[in-house]
């Protein structure tokens, strides 16, 4: 099956996708004349303009975020014979929900949000589960219409508290642009004998473990968690883990870590456990083909006192 790559940009209404996507579109180095389908599902007030681009296989269509379907978007790839497809997405819808009716094939290539920053904190106070729905899953975020001189602390900390791996920067009104590099030191220590994960940075530690696995291979790490089992390999492993909570109470999930430990039987489920494990980095059905940490358990202490708090956050 032929991949067509998926070039996404998300952001609230005047945020600056479609200035992006236009100026894009207009470089030569990214416009070679490859036949480009370019879906918009947010309409503001700039409009495209195809004649300044080098090459004119671009092909628009605005479509509805909440009601496109699969075969909707297979039709219109078909129509253009598309080889990418470039996105505007609506920031009132999230974006998962579009992702999961992408047809087989589609591959997100680049995910980039746009930020107007004289209103981004009202939306995170007020919207805050669609402000993190867009942080979580870009590889860059912009922060345009910056004053110079501008306090950037609130947002890198925002930013970074969804996505650590996230790339930010910072667009300011007088036509300069600069990368954050400020460095967010892990609140634990992943040289020590034993790395220790204290209650509240569950959430940060099991983010950094499943992002990169390869990084803790042979490491030792103790931590508290509830009994979660698995449906396969019942008789020995288990997945001690935490519930999280990312921005709101509707997006907690629980976030197990697969762990092998022959009494994993007679553990009792949702009860709380300490755990000392050796990790590696190997492939599990949880991780779907892809590397991810599994633990080999050293000791589990059944009865351990509630984490505090027991929902983790970042």
């Amino acid at each position: 099956m032929q991949q067509i790559p998926v070039y996404a940009f998300t952001g609230f209404l005047d945020s600056g996708k479609t200035k992006f996507i236009q100026e894009t579109l207009e470089d030569p180095r990214f416009n070679a004349g490859e036949r480009t389908l370019l879906l918009v599902f947010e309409e503001g007030e700039e409009e495209y303009d195809f004649s300044t681009y080098p090459h004119q296989n671009v092909y628009l269509e605005t479509l509805d975020q909440q009601t496109v379907t699969t075969k909707d978007l297979l039709a219109l790839a078909k129509k253009y014979r598309a080889q990418r497809v470039v996105a505007e997405l609506n920031g009132m819808q999230l974006v998962g929900d579009l992702y999961t009716r992408f047809p087989d094939g589609w591959v997100v290539a680049q995910e980039v949000m746009f930020a107007d920053a004289s209103t981004f904190m009202a939306y995170n106070a007020n919207m805050r589960n669609l402000v993190m729905d867009k942080l979580v899953g870009a590889q860059m975020v912009v922060f345009n219409r910056l004053e110079k001189g501008a306090d950037t602390m609130p947002f890198h900390k925002l930013a970074r508290a969804a996505n650590r791996r996230i790339d930010i920067l910072y667009d300011y009104t007088d036509g300069t642009t600069a990368f954050d590099d400020v460095t967010d030191p892990l609140p634990f220590d992943i040289n020590a004998p034993v790395i220790q994960i204290s209650d509240p940075d569950f959430a940060l530690w099991y983010r950094d473990v499943t992002e990169e696995p390869g990084k803790y291979e042979g490491k030792t790490v103790r931590f508290k968690a509830q009994v979660a089992m698995l449906r396969r390999n019942r008789e020995n492993m288990f997945a001690p883990g935490r519930f999280v909570m990312t921005c709101c109470v509707e997006d907690i999930q629980f976030c197990g870590v697969p762990c092998r430990y022959a009494g994993a039987k007679d553990l009792t489920p949702r009860a709380w456990v300490q755990v000392t494990a050796k990790i590696s980095a190997e492939k599990h059905p949880l991780y779907h083909g892809e590397l991810g940490p599994v633990l080999t358990a050293l000791e589990v202490s059944k009865d351990a006192s509630p984490a505090d708090p027991e929902v983790a956050t970042f």
